[in-house]
């Protein structure tokens, strides 16, 4: 049965959010012209459209969600990203996986804060919601997924299409036009993590956050009130830097935590099109800061909060176009948006550029020289280094768009992206790092000091300057930093953090609502240190000492056998050194729902469906059973986990359990890292190869060999001895009865650093020889108790042999990775206080303002 009703009601509810838009749009604008009782009336319609419009994109919520949450896989969108395995939470992921979700949710964030906005804008509601409403508009065509007659041209890209229609030239369509999937592809395992829960919604709500200043510039150089519109937005633009700024950095932890290129940022194009947008952004409200202490930089500000907006239309584009190629892991395919897309970004480019042409020789100019004793200059130097550092991050990610424009034009572009890309980002961002924080200092000190002449200033940085070079060189010399640029970079943040801290303690006893700046500033160099020491000094601790090649593949032999030599090769029940530990690999675990931690494979027999199991022993943790023998669990078939115990010197021990999924279609082996945390370093474990764990051991052919109780055998590479055969009552799994007959063998294997015992079994029942068969899985061994000769007193065993269970681990220490985390948290309070404050002085302003004419009166 194929639920269409769901899917129109869907398609319905977008069909009425664009035209909504569209009206209140409109309405707003004529509210904008109006006065007195025709603009109230304006009005009323006006904020009535754009409830229509924000009820209807949670009517398309509610539908896209009512179909995900009943895997009705006749929809494309549910078959592309869930699966009847998902838990709950990880089909709240699934919503926004794709293009069409992601739209969706950055659609309603723009609901939620335009019903704010209309609520608090006062005389700036209708300017700023008119943009609001046409952005709504642009992005609500997006999910409209319609054709229009005899242009053969799609707008939008639906989530109610059906699957018949999205894959048309499927053959079973053919045959069977109402066929369902049994099940859906599932959500991608990578995403299968708490971050994915809520790193999107919050990165979204912070792309949401960015419109809201752009508006306010638009509405100051509609209405030609060039400074007006600041006060009102500098809240929500630091409502917007703190937002975006927590969803970057869950991004970052999200990374850290799942992906095994052994670090947190990887300068890739679609993290460094979210970053540069933010960048933009702080250096904007450092404009508006200044500008509203003594009026100066006006025209920065209006450029760089329109330009924030901009990039991140532009960051959209990238991301979404197919632009980026291979160039991204991280991009969506190109669903035939782009050029709708492109032109969203060039529609309000225009708008932009006429408006800011319109008006610029109006806007006012400062024409007194500003003195580098001023704070001005000093704020404003630290937004243009940041500003600068955002358009190096911007120039390098856009090689593919330069690419693309050249090749319209019929030429060929040879330009290519660094292949080194964080080696080529890194060795540029750093100075831009060492300059942002020597800024903070000195816009902090020319704020509340407001030295005359450099003596002064001197006197002022005395006690920090003091400080700096007894930590930094007390530092030098125990972490043996020997790298120049590492140097100054140490010690400009270890400036930044003794000289905004002596701010900051000054501030905070005067008034704490005072201080966002300086603490958010101690932040930033906070991370600056966390970055400097977990990636400058990250030290590899798996180094391979075997002398043996662990592999031919091209990933292990590139830049000159790399990876050969930083992994380690983990026997299973084998102690190896590595490092200060002695590491032991003690097999492969499942997940399974409802079981907390991790059960051992050998106890779950596989199903048809690959994400139920059968427990072959009760199953048992921490002396609870949590499952019986034979009860079926659902497990998450993706991923299996291997656990690695450690020994540190001082007898200590912990394990960890990095994972790994085989996965064809995103290329092979994908391992996720485990991170043991402590506070002076992390240290982080991944996979880097493994046997296939779904596959099933290849044994070799059974070789027999006869023996007597107390002969040795010779069992592939081990000796063993035959200590002893005896006849038992009772097999496992096997009912014996009186006319019954079995024996056990028990044989003792002498392994490299333990014994093993093996108990093979050989029964006659029913007048039927069977075997039960004995597995060694650290030795690779099964030995099949083959026959008894009573006569002689011999007994025959066969022995097969498999590849013993390995893994080969790549362990990393990560220093002082804790001041990364410590700082991101020290940013986001001091922005969060600014913003506080900011917009507790619009709050008082905007009592003041007059109220608007209603329709009552």
């Amino acid at each position: 049965m194929i639920h269409t009703f769901v899917g129109n009601l869907g398609h319905a509810f977008i069909i009425v959010s664009f035209v909504a838009a569209l009206v209140a749009t409109y309405a707003y604008f004529q509210v904008s012209r109006a006065s007195g009782l025709e603009e109230a009336s304006w009005r009323k319609f006006a904020r009535g459209a754009f409830l229509v419009h924000g009820f209807s994109v949670l009517g398309i919520i509610a539908s896209l969600f009512w179909i995900i949450y009943n895997h009705y896989f006749e929809y494309h969108y549910a078959w592309s990203h869930s699966s009847r395995s998902l838990p709950a939470y990880y089909m709240i992921s699934c919503f926004w996986e794709g293009q069409e979700g992601s739209f969706l949710l950055w659609i309603f964030w723009h609901v939620v804060l335009g019903v704010f906005l209309m609520r608090s804008g006062k005389t700036w509601e209708a300017p700023v919601m008119t943009v609001f409403a046409l952005v709504q508009a642009f992005l609500a065509s997006m999910i409209m997924g319609v054709v229009i007659p005899g242009l053969d041209f799609k707008i939008g890209s639906s989530p109610f299409i059906l699957l018949r229609d999205a894959l048309p030239q499927t053959p079973i369509f053919a045959t069977n036009p109402n066929f369902v999937p049994e099940d859906g592809n599932g959500l991608n395992p990578l995403l299968q993590n708490y971050w994915m829960v809520i790193h999107p919604p919050t990165l979204f709500l912070g792309f949401a956050a960015m419109l809201i200043p752009f508006a306010f510039c638009i509405a100051g150089l509609w209405k030609r009130d060039f400074s007006g519109w600041i006060r009102p937005a500098l809240p929500w633009s630091l409502f917007g830097v703190l937002v975006l700024g927590a969803g970057i950095m869950m991004g970052a932890v999200w990374a850290y935590e799942t992906l095994n290129f052994g670090g947190y940022w990887n300068w890739d194009p679609v993290e460094n099109a979210v970053y540069v947008p933010w960048l933009v952004l702080v250096g904007a409200i450092h404009t508006m800061v200044a500008h509203k202490k003594n009026g100066t930089a006006i025209k920065p500000a209006i450029i760089l909060t329109i330009t924030s907006f901009l990039l991140i239309l532009y960051a959209t584009f990238l991301t979404r176009s197919g632009i980026l190629g291979n160039a991204s892991v991280h991009s969506f395919t190109d669903l035939g948006l782009s050029g709708q897309l492109l032109v969203y970004l060039l529609a309000f480019l225009a708008i932009s550029v006429a408006f800011i042409a319109a008006n610029w020789k109006r806007i006012p100019s400062t024409e007194k020289e500003v003195s580098t004793y001023s704070r001005e200059f000093w704020i404003f130097t630290g937004a243009t280094v940041i500003c600068l550092s955002a358009f190096q991050v911007l120039y390098t990610t856009s090689i593919p768009v330069y690419n693309k424009i050249v090749e319209l034009f019929g030429f060929v572009s040879n330009i290519a992206p660094p292949a080194d890309q964080i080696g080529h980002y890194t060795k540029i961002q750093l100075w831009f790092g060492i300059g942002i924080v020597v800024a903070t200092v000195m816009g902090q000190y020319f704020w509340w000091k407001k030295p005359q002449n450099f003596k002064v200033l001197l006197n002022e940085l005395t006690g920090p300057l003091l400080a700096t070079l007894l930590i930094s060189a007390a530092a030098i010399a125990v972490t043996r930093i020997d790298n120049l640029i590492y140097i100054v970079l140490l010690t400009a943040s270890v400036f930044a953090i003794a000289a905004n801290g002596k701010i900051w303690w000054s501030v905070i006893r005067n008034n704490y609502r005072l201080s966002g700046g300086a603490l958010a500033h101690m932040g930033v160099a906070l991370m600056l240190l966390g970055i400097l020491y977990s990636a400058g000094y990250s030290k590899v601790v798996s180094l391979n000492n075997s002398g043996l090649l662990l592999s031919k593949d091209e990933f292990f032999t590139r830049n000159n056998d790399k990876e050969n030599k930083e992994n380690t090769l983990l026997w299973l029940n084998e102690p190896t050194r590595m490092d200060e530990y002695y590491v032991t690999y003690r097999g492969k675990r499942i997940e399974a729902r409802g079981v907390p931690g991790y059960i051992r494979s050998g106890l779950l027999q596989a199903t048809q469906l690959p994400y139920r199991a059968v427990a072959r022993e009760d199953i048992v943790q921490d002396g609870k059973a949590y499952a019986r023998k034979g009860d079926t669990l659902d497990i998450s078939a993706e991923n299996t986990y291997y656990e690695v115990e450690y020994r540190d010197p001082e007898g200590r021990k912990f394990t960890l359990f990095p994972r790994a999924q085989v996965n064809e279609a995103m290329g092979g082996l994908l391992a996720s890292p485990d991170i043991r945390h402590s506070p002076g370093r992390d240290l982080y474990v991944h996979v880097s190869s493994t046997p296939d764990p779904r596959a099933e051991p290849t044994w070799s052919k059974t070789e027999e060999q006869m023996a007597q109780i107390g002969d040795t055998l010779f069992l592939n590479d081990y000796v063993a001895i035959l200590d002893n055969v005896s006849r038992v009552s009772q097999v496992p799994d096997i009912e014996l009865s009186e006319s019954d007959a079995a024996v056990k063998a028990s044989i003792r294997i002498l392994g490299k650093d333990r014994e093993y015992v093996a108990n093979p079994v050989f029964l006659i029942k029913d007048r039927m020889v069977g075997r039960v068969p004995e597995t060694v899985e650290d030795l690779g061994l099964k030995i099949t108790f083959m026959n008894v000769d009573p006569q002689q007193g011999t007994f025959t065993f066969g022995v097969n042999t498999t590849q013993k269970d390995y893994v080969i681990i790549k362990a990393l220490e990560k220093p002082l990775i804790n001041l990364l985390w410590l700082g991101t948290l020290v940013v986001l309070a001091g922005v969060g206080l600014a913003m506080v404050r900011r917009y507790q002085d619009s709050a008082k302003m905007r009592e003041k303002e007059p109220e608007q004419v209603t329709a009552a009166a």
